[in-house]
């Protein structure tokens, strides 16, 4: 089946009652018959379900659209995104252990890297997004795992994931690729030798702000032991959640197209504005990774990134003057949302970590919803009149 169709069609077994659209399994646990179909199910000799925080029919319906559309092999759902981060490094890593990441990450996984990670006596180096030069000369001998993001948040540098596929493989590296920006229907990173994929499905995935989980997908023997290590530390994603995720897949396809639309629409509209001083989006011919966006992506995804020339103060009163546009913790919504990531997401970076990867006192980074367009870039021109 083509990825848009697996997306709908794929689903858990139908119970008696013979419902078309799958129904929530909202237990806890599951029954046996017999005492010795338990002790099978308990010993690993089948794939009865026998406890929501190791599986559930609604959490392994949303797995195995996401392994269909990443194209992997195996998956395993977790709670929130960060979850989803945090077992893919934890599962896989041990002291001794050497990451190397993308220097250009969401703020709360850098806090992961910085702050917990060395705890367990995993060291991990940083290395430029738009430096593939810094990349190989940062590999050591207990280097065991790249992480990256493509496009990065909020910055949307492109890394080129022909290239690091490449890198990984020469190096015996397990490459793990945070593709949230992306989604799969824009972007399927195994295709380039990735052995990991990582999402927070709060965002495009769900696609309407409604619930939080995290999904990867991967190599099965990877994925194997990411499952062990979440079965026993439980960041399991609840049954509604996965219900309603599993859901959202079937329009995941269409919605990522008009995001997109709407997207570039916005970032042409936006480029020569006189209050910008620069604005990036992955399918403009003026992003600097312009050419390799367009070898690995379908379309340019929905974020719109700018700096505006006045600064910290300009970003304020920009956000204050918007009319529509949401001011919340979030993207991948319905709803066209707009955030300054060096007060918020980004925040607990120093100033030089921010700026080391562009993310200036100017930067806004707006999530384009599914709007009229013209109503979305009507409240942003209002809005940077006031700047």
């Amino acid at each position: 089946m083509k990825q848009q169709t697996a997306a709908i069609r794929t689903q858990v077994p139908r119970t008696g009652e013979m419902e078309h659209s799958t129904p929530m399994f909202l237990t806890s646990s599951f029954c046996f018959d017999n005492a010795e179909d338990m002790r099978a199910a308990f010993a690993d000799e089948t794939d009865d379900n026998i406890y929501s925080r190791f599986s559930n029919p609604n959490v392994n319906e949303f797995v195995d659209k996401m392994v269909a559309l990443e194209g992997t092999e195996a998956g395993y759902a977790t709670a929130s995104g960060m979850s989803a981060v945090f077992a893919s490094f934890m599962a896989l890593l041990k002291k001794g252990d050497h990451l190397l990441s993308c220097n250009s990450i969401f703020g709360s996984t850098h806090t992961l890297l910085t702050k917990y990670l060395p705890k367990y006596g995993i060291d991990v180096t940083y290395v430029s997004a738009d430096k593939p030069e810094e990349w190989e000369a940062a590999i050591r001998e207990n280097t065991k795992m790249i992480y990256l993001e493509t496009p990065t948040n909020p910055g949307l540098d492109i890394i080129d994931l022909e290239w690091i596929g490449k890198l990984s493989r020469k190096h015996n590296l397990i490459l793990n690729v945070d593709n949230c920006f992306a989604t799969p229907v824009c972007q399927r990173p195994v295709e380039f030798g990735a052995d990991l994929i990582v999402h927070s499905a709060t965002k495009w995935i769900d696609g309407q702000g409604r619930v939080l989980g995290g999904v990867i997908c991967g190599k099965e023997s990877l994925i194997h032991d990411i499952y062990l290590f979440c079965r026993s530390s439980g960041p399991a994603l609840s049954p509604f959640n996965a219900w309603v995720l599993s859901k959202s897949l079937e329009t995941l396809d269409v919605r990522m197209e008009r995001h997109a639309k709407n997207a570039l629409h916005i970032a042409q509209e936006l480029e020569k504005h006189p209050a910008i001083n620069w604005l990036r989006y992955p399918f403009l011919p003026s992003h600097p990774q312009h050419a390799i966006a367009k070898k690995q992506m379908v379309n340019g995804g929905g974020i719109v990134c700018f700096e505006l020339k006045g600064g910290l103060e300009a970003g304020k009163t920009f956000l204050n003057n918007l009319k529509m546009l949401s001011l919340t913790a979030n993207l991948g919504d319905t709803r066209s949302i707009a955030s300054h990531p060096a007060s918020t997401t980004h925040a607990k970076l120093t100033e030089a970590e921010r700026l080391a990867v562009n993310i200036t006192p100017g930067l806004i980074r707006i999530s384009v919803g599914l709007e009229h367009v013209e109503d979305i870039l009507g409240d942003i021109l209002k809005a940077l009149e006031k700047v």
